[in-house]
């Protein structure tokens, strides 16, 4: 009897429990009317804002517009103004998904403890963005812009303002570099690289960069220069450690004396659809100069200190620590150990040619081989891609005389004069009235490696077994 009542007395006070939860849910109901729409919640114009700061988890940011945007703790910060631009647009049409009207309880929503305040001004107006909890069961954020109402919006202003300040920098940019006239080159080594079309310096018509010096042009390699420019406009300046940088933050970083100045002096085309680019305003001179060095401890490191490091350096790569600085900005940046040693591959030798002979094999018109004391005679017949090889009148399949050929590369570029045996020499004529000969000479130089003499000139060491590839490939076609 007595387990009879308490259990009418439970479901008793089940019920009133249930009829309290009907009564709480049809009262919020009540006040909180719940619909869908697609209206625009809020419009500005970006172009009227006078000020804009924001507080989200923890990092708070304020600019203020004077003329330009300006950061409110320190006018020499540089401000990306389309940055700014591009946070301002979330509201030039806030759209929302769901709206909640006549809302009594903004800590359902998150918005009592907002993740996110934004503040706006313009003109005499001032708007309060906040911004609660994510749904995820509507994939969407809820928002509040102070008019009594909660929005559930889309386009989440959370993804666009949970940032840092260095996302908010001006920083430099390098250019694309479409039409380069000449490459200064200081520091790591000193010379001056210059664009030349048609110029009969090189037995290369794809030659167009040349070190000069005086009248004289010595080619470059125009993959290699043009692989480095690249490198140069595919820099990644994020990484700044001052934007306003001072002389002695100059000096800590080595950028007072850099290893490495570039000047390049370029034209600078405008970008497709940019308007009023007349004949004569279309193409502009610009002049662009690049300063690298690695941190000054890291460069002045004692032969003891040097010798630990590389000793480390044998299980893990080395760490370098490298800065850079753009023209004369006051933003210095870290650049990574990659990005560094691709740029102080700027030296003569690192842009020069690596082949020995780097003539098109098309534009060879024949061969003549010096082999333990004989000579052999290689002939052609007929014209460009279309010209074959002939020993003794018969045809020849050259694929493997062309891959020794190419495969001559440079190891380490030297002057020094050769002391030992020759191996082989060859004399190149070619389809050029400028260079209708290149004499290539190869001594052997040491267990490892061989000397190329260039029409009388030192040039290189080339690996042996290279020099022994090219001797088997002439064997093979006249013995």
């Amino acid at each position: 009897m007595q387990r009879a009542k308490r259990i009418y007395l439970l479901l008793g006070v089940l019920a009133v429990v249930c009829a309290a939860a009907f009564a709480v849910t049809r009262y919020q109901a009540e006040q909180e009317r719940i619909s869908n729409t697609d209206e625009v919640v809020l419009e500005l114009d970006p172009d009227t804002v006078d000020s804009l700061s924001w507080s989200c988890d923890g990092e708070s940011l304020a600019f203020h517009k004077d003329g330009s945007w300006l950061y409110d703790e320190d006018s020499a910060f540089p401000v990306d103004e389309e940055k700014v631009q591009a946070l301002l647009e979330d509201f030039q049409a806030l759209g929302a998904a769901f709206i909640i009207e006549d809302v009594t309880d903004y800590a359902q929503y998150g918005l009592d403890d907002p993740v996110c305040t934004i503040d706006i001004t313009a003109g005499d107006t001032a708007y309060q963005i906040t911004l609660g909890d994510y749904s995820t069961m509507d994939s969407q954020r809820y928002l509040s812009i102070g008019d009594g109402n909660v929005y559930l919006v889309e386009d989440d202003p959370l993804e666009d303002f949970d940032i840092p300040l260095s996302e908010m920098i001006d920083n430099d940019e390098t250019p694309a570099f479409d039409s380069v006239e000449s490459i200064q080159v200081a520091g790591v080594d000193n010379y001056t690289a210059v664009y030349e079309e048609d110029s009969n310096a090189s037995y290369s018509s794809e030659d167009l960069y040349f070190k000069q010096e005086g009248d004289s042009l010595s080619p470059l390699d125009t993959d290699l220069v043009q692989d480095y420019l690249d490198e140069i406009s595919g820099l990644d300046l994020t990484d700044y450690v001052s934007y306003n940088a001072t002389e002695e933050e100059i000096a800590d970083c080595g950028l007072d004396q850099p290893e490495l100045t570039l000047t390049i002096r370029y034209t600078d085309e405008p970008e497709e659809g940019e308007e009023d680019a007349t004949a004569e305003t279309a193409e502009t001179p610009a002049t662009f100069t690049l300063r690298v060095s690695r941190d000054p401890d890291e460069r002045t490191a004692t032969p003891e200190e040097a010798e630990e490091t590389d000793e480390e350096d044998e299980e893990d790569e080395e760490e370098i620590t490298a800065y850079l600085r753009v023209n004369d900005s006051p933003i210095l940046y870290q650049i990574t150990g990659s990005e560094y040693e691709a740029l102080m591959a700027a030296r003569y030798d690192d842009l020069r040619h690596q082949e020995v002979l780097w003539a098109d094999f098309a534009d060879i018109t024949g061969l003549e081989v010096t082999l333990e004391g004989q000579t052999y005679t290689i002939t052609t017949k007929g014209s460009g891609e279309d010209r074959t090889f002939l020993y003794n009148e018969e045809e020849l399949d050259t694929e493997d005389l062309q891959d020794a050929l190419e495969g001559l590369t440079a190891t380490e570029f030297t002057d020094e004069t050769p002391a030992q045996k020759e191996e082989i020499s060859f004399t190149v004529s070619l389809d050029n009235e400028t260079f209708p000969q290149v004499v290539i000479r190869l001594y052997r130089y040491d267990g490892e490696t061989c000397l190329a003499v260039v029409d009388g000139s030192p040039v290189c060491l080339v690996e042996r077994s290279a020099v022994v590839d090219l001797i088997e490939a002439v064997n093979a076609i006249v013995l």
